[in-house]
């Protein structure tokens, strides 16, 4: 898993049929630099939000094992703590 911070929405008026219904993020990595991805919403998560992703396989089960899914937000953060 992967934290990263909600940056924006992606809006796709027309989808695989199995995301149709999905809410689509943008996701900023959480420090560092890093690529920015889309993702698809399973929790619920708004802009600004710090939140834990999951990629590739574990994604697409997360949404729907036929799903075409890379990245999936699979819970929001409440707090980090560094040591």
């Amino acid at each position: 898993m992967y934290l990263g911070k909600v940056v924006g929405t992606v809006v796709a008026t027309r989808k695989q049929e199995s995301l149709v219904g999905s809410k689509l993020m943008l996701v900023a990595p959480y420090e560092g630099e890093g690529q920015t991805i889309v993702a698809v919403d399973t929790v619920g998560a708004g802009v600004g939000e710090t939140v834990l992703l999951t990629m590739g396989n574990p994604a697409r089960r997360a949404v729907s094992a036929d799903s075409p899914v890379d990245a999936a937000i699979v819970g929001i953060v409440d707090s980090v703590e560094h040591r």
